[in-house]
């Protein structure tokens, strides 16, 4: 029984890791831009949803509250400064978006202090679901359920609707779509705000997992890069697959050699990079 909740948990956490990569891979496929910043967005959706809660919001409300804010932010992050670097090289992206991040998580601390706290379940879901020996908290399978709903719909948001084709042909061709009179840097900045914004979702299903303190942005943005390498980049089936590989080969391993859980992923991301450098599933 417990490998199976060690699996639960893995899926779950896997999840999560997919909406952080999936977010990355977007505006990395778009903008061509390595945003080390990415963990600070999920830091803030955790830290937002925190706050909301303590201020009274139900959890239901401060969900999607906290994932517009974060969203907001980035896109007004993007219009402001972000833009003016996308030409330069990457080495200035990733200066820029370290700064970035630092600056966020200095203020995180300087607003809520240097020692987290924690966020409560939600109303309807603080139980357990019990099915004979087996017992399973249900705000956890509300997580599996509710990722899994919404990768369905990103899935389809990307592949299967106009905005999505709007996207991909601003990832493969920016002067042609120019070209069909679309603004490409309202498309940009809608694409970063959008992909910040699921760092900021994840984030806020994480924190009544694992509660919220000022460093988890870091660890955050090591696992959404390991995520996309394994996976490859711009690829969104990659994203899912190696976030649950990712998710459960972590979850796993906290019993196996709890001491190794972090490095496994690690070992694995080197291997896929050795045998592998486009990922799983990555574009050619």
């Amino acid at each position: 029984m417990i490998y199976l909740f060690q699996v639960l948990n893995g899926i779950g956490l896997g999840m999560l890791y997919f909406l952080l990569a999936v977010g990355l891979s977007v505006i990395f496929g778009l903008l061509q831009f390595v945003n080390f910043a990415h963990g600070a967005f999920y830091l803030l959706g955790a830290y937002l949803t925190y706050d909301l809660t303590m201020r009274g919001f139900s959890f239901w409300a401060a969900m999607p509250l906290a994932t517009l804010i974060v969203a907001g932010i980035a896109a007004l992050i993007e219009a402001v400064l972000l833009h003016r670097i996308y030409k330069l090289p990457h080495t200035f992206h990733i200066l820029v978006t370290v700064g970035l991040a630092l600056v966020v998580q200095e203020l995180v601390i300087i607003a809520w202090g240097p020692l987290g706290g924690s966020v409560p379940a939600p109303d309807g879901l603080q139980g357990v679901v019990i099915l004979g020996d087996f017992i399973y908290p249900q705000y956890r399978l509300f997580t599996i359920g509710f990722t899994a709903v919404l990768a369905g719909l990103l899935w389809w948001l990307l592949e299967g609707t106009r905005l999505g084709a709007i996207v991909r042909g601003g990832s493969e061709s920016p002067a042609n779509m120019a070209l069909l009179g679309y603004n490409t840097l309202r498309i940009n900045t809608a694409v970063f705000g959008f992909g910040a914004g699921l760092a900021g979702l994840a984030g806020a299903l994480a924190a009544p997992i694992r509660g919220v303190e000022p460093f988890m942005g870091i660890e955050a943005l090591s696992v959404a890069f390991v995520v996309v390498v394994i996976g490859g980049m711009g690829s969104y089936t990659g994203a899912l697959v190696a976030g649950l590989l990712v998710g459960v080969v972590q979850s796993v391993m906290t019993t196996l050699w709890p001491e190794g859980a972090r490095l496994m992923i690690y070992v694995g991301m080197a291997l896929v990079i050795a045998l592998m450098p486009r990922g799983l599933l990555g574009r050619a």
